[in-house]
């Protein structure tokens, strides 16, 4: 098969679960064109990263004339459905989050989609996949509008559930051949917007793994309770509050160390909330580190920490369970299909910091035997439920459906 993947920033280096399920695809020998409507702004560090910018074709960057041609060439008829389609969606767009569109926005969005159209068209794509049910879904729905080439798109959340009227998910669900949620926690949610007559259509793909890259976990470091937390510094991933509970964990578990990977527009305030508890000496900031920076830092920890608010579920989990290391995170959205409670780690109501400052200090005191115990179990379990071969062979067999 020949699949065109519509993403709207890509590659970035939180997608890296979108490139490991397209060369999964590759590897299984079908053809991906990767489409993306924008580049990232922001440096890509991992090789990989780079190796899927080059072979990215950005819609954005061929600029209005490319795009203004590919809306005069598409079929008057299909362009006509299409424009009502897409005015229909950015009526109710309007008012909602920043990105859910407006008229205005739908228009670009439908420019965009005439030129991937007219280029699926020239390739001889026979699906397109949209990762993500925002605009990038929308722009997979209005080029099957133009083209008559089915189209499908994951979602992953929070955001398309934040906004499900004003990104129209009920609409991309019905016109597209099948939609994926990446839980079941996801599929409900989808379930809350669809048509009945719709739900045999929402599928469950989980996000994968590479089982070869955990081939060789390392042991567990010595001494105690040194966690690392991996994910852009933002409002939803909950490390304002997850330094508020180092704060008091550390009056009962001095030993506690705290690793932040990653880096977005929170950083400051997240510097100024350690040196304001005085953790300075409890707490390291990384910035954005590449995957083999990411293991190494997983390596050096006694368990990942994830102090989410909202999330759908994250790869940092299956990768920190990969590596055969206990989990500590928020009890919200599919996590706990991953994370069992007493068995692979720790489970805390969100938003709780007693709850979360609680649990920190059961992991400084939990025996390092035990400790591995929980992180056998945690590898055995992703590894069952999360190989990215298995996933993409399951994805692929829908793609083939007629």
């Amino acid at each position: 098969m020949k699949i065109a993947y519509i993403v709207n920033t890509y590659p970035r280096p939180s997608h890296s679960f979108i490139r490991r399920e397209i060369r999964a695809l590759e590897a299984q020998g079908h053809q991906v064109i990767r489409l993306a409507m924008r580049a990232d702004a922001a440096p890509l560090v991992d090789p990989g990263d780079r190796a899927e910018a080059a072979a990215t074709l950005r819609v954005l960057e061929q600029g209005a004339g490319a795009l203004a041609g590919a809306c005069l060439a598409a079929p008057r008829a299909r362009m006509w459905q299409a424009l009502k389609l897409a005015a229909a969606c950015g009526m109710r767009g309007r008012g909602g989050t920043p990105g859910t569109g407006g008229i205005a926005r739908h228009m670009i969005y439908l420019a965009e989609a005439a030129f991937v159209a007219r280029h699926c068209v020239a390739q001889g794509v026979t699906h397109i996949h949209a990762h993500f049910g925002t605009n990038s879904a929308t722009v997979a729905m209005l080029a099957h509008m133009l083209s008559g080439i089915p189209y499908s798109f994951t979602v992953h959340g929070p955001e398309e559930f934040d906004a499900p009227r004003a990104l129209s998910l009920g609409e991309k669900i019905r016109h597209a051949a099948f939609a994926v949620a990446i839980s079941s926690f996801g599929r409900s949610q989808l379930m809350r917007w669809a048509d009945f007559a719709d739900w045999p259509r929402l599928k469950v793909v989980h996000c994968g793994i590479e089982p070869a890259r955990f081939d060789d976990p390392a042991p567990l470091p010595p001494g105690r309770g040194r966690m690392v937390a991996i994910g852009r510094l933002s409002e939803q991933k909950g490390q304002m509050l997850l330094i508020e509970a180092l704060a008091l964990a550390v009056k009962q578990a001095p030993a506690l160390h705290l690793t932040l990977v990653g880096d977005g527009e929170l950083r400051a305030p997240i510097e100024a909330a350690i040196a304001a508890n005085g953790l300075g000496s409890h707490v390291r900031l990384t910035g954005w580190l590449d995957e083999a920076g990411v293991r190494a830092e997983l390596a050096a920890a006694h368990a990942l920490v994830l102090p989410s608010f909202a999330e759908g579920l994250p790869m940092v989990v299956m990768e920190a369970m990969a590596a055969a290391r206990p989990v500590l995170a928020t009890a919200i959205a599919g996590v706990p299909e991953l994370v069992l409670p007493g068995e692979t780690g720790w489970l805390v109501p969100a938003g709780d910091v007693d709850g979360l400052a609680t649990a920190m200090v059961a992991l400084e005191g939990t025996a390092p035997e035990r400790l591995a115990a929980m992180g056998a179990a945690g590898r055995a379990r992703v590894l069952d439920r999360h190989d990215v071969a298995r996933e993409a062979g399951k994805l692929a067999a829908l793609f083939a459906q007629p």
